[in-house]
């Protein structure tokens, strides 16, 4: 198949609505998007901000109310021409949340459907072949035959992808499918979704609310509020570089201290902020003007803690411990300062004890200065 510019999946200008009792719901206004042959793409964002809904729309399950979709070379929706082929001529696979395996047939059965009741025919050899390397895949060999009904949830998960992959689609699109794991497993199937994509070359639509997930599986990263992307990058720069307040906090957590933009330095990069813990210095992206309230925005592993006052003269700042709790690379700390509570991860000190006064350096170069949200 020819694919243009290397794009497998392309959305541009999507919109959604919905139409309840109380009257219209957006629910995705106006994203674009386009994703490269074997990259994995990530939504990520909170419940309701429409991430599931371009999912639905990409595999068929939901028609838009404007836009263009293309998968490959091929339009698969248009508003413009009122095109909108069904999901079963789309080539794309899905793996839901629920997984949604049918628990009255075994698990070979589960993985041939589509290739049984699909547009293109194959013989029983070509299925008996097909389904036997999707198996391989997602490391079941030897299980085709067991009831769906006995599988643990990681067995379903693994049906699931294989289902989705066992007829070789173009794309392949992932609803939260690790959201029912616990957490080693959901470990585990991370890794292996990983070395699938690059032994499979795959291109991947990935939809979770989990930042974690989002940052160890992707290439690029949409992260969306309200129906919209605020801001698209690769997972370093999202979580190291986020726009504003929303995408810091969301992408990781992140200590968030309001204040007002005082200062700057000469080339643009430092800005001093005025806030109630005193006057700190971070990272200031082009566009902020003195004078601009801002967001000092302070991730937890980024800090020092120190018992005696120490030779820093910039973004010092006298704190009570209120709780230490050793974790084993590092100690996490509720510290406060005044009415602001600070939640931070540092190695050490093991002269630390709770209820003492102690020094919090931030260093400005990992500190941010960010918008306040529009």
């Amino acid at each position: 198949m020819i694919v243009r510019g290397n794009r497998m999946l392309s959305v541009d200008h999507l919109r959604k609505t919905y139409r309840i009792d109380s009257g219209p719901v957006p629910a995705v206004s106006g994203v674009s998007f386009c994703i490269e042959k074997g990259r994995v793409y990530t939504l990520l964002g909170p419940s309701g901000c429409g991430k599931s809904t371009i999912l639905r729309c990409v595999a068929g399950l939901e028609k838009p109310d404007e836009g263009e979709i293309r998968v490959g070379d091929r339009v698969v929706f248009s508003s413009l021409s009122g095109m909108s082929l069904p999901a079963h001529e789309r080539n794309v696979g899905m793996v839901f949340q629920s997984y949604a395996i049918w628990p009255h047939m075994n698990v070979f059965d589960n993985i041939a459907f589509p290739l049984v009741y699909g547009k293109k025919k194959h013989s029983k050899k070509e299925i008996e072949d097909l389904v036997e390397g999707a198996l391989k895949l997602v490391h079941m060999e030897g299980l085709a035959k067991r009831s769906a009904a006995l599988l643990s949830g990681g067995q379903q998960q693994r049906v699931a992808l294989a289902r989705a992959l066992v007829y070789q689609p173009d794309v392949l699109l992932l609803d939260e499918p690790l959201s029912n794991l616990d957490a080693r497993l959901r470990d585990t199937v991370r890794k292996e979704i990983r070395g699938l994509v690059k032994a499979l070359n795959l291109t991947i639509l990935f939809v979770t609310h989990d930042q974690i997930e989002a940052l160890s599986l992707s290439d690029r990263i949409a992260v969306m509020q309200n129906g919209l992307i605020v801001q698209e990058g690769s997972p370093r720069d999202i979580y190291l570089l986020p726009h504003n307040g929303f995408v810091g906090n969301f992408v990781g957590c992140a200590n968030q201290i309001k204040g007002r933009l005082v200062q700057k330095s000469e080339d643009g990069q430092i800005g001093l902020v005025d806030t109630v813990v005193g006057q700190v210095q971070g990272m200031c992206p082009e566009g902020l003007f003195i004078g601009e309230n801002v967001i000092f925005s302070i991730r937890p592993e980024i800090g020092s803690l120190y018992a005696h006052k120490p030779d820093k003269k910039i973004n010092l700042i006298e704190v009570d411990v209120e709780l230490l709790t050793f974790t084993g690379a590092f100690t996490e700390c509720l510290l406060r300062s005044g009415d602001t509570c600070l939640e931070m991860k540092v190695v050490g000190p093991d002269n630390l004890e709770e209820n003492q006064k102690a020094y919090l350096y931030l260093p400005p170069e990992s500190c941010l200065v960010l918008p306040t949200e529009a």
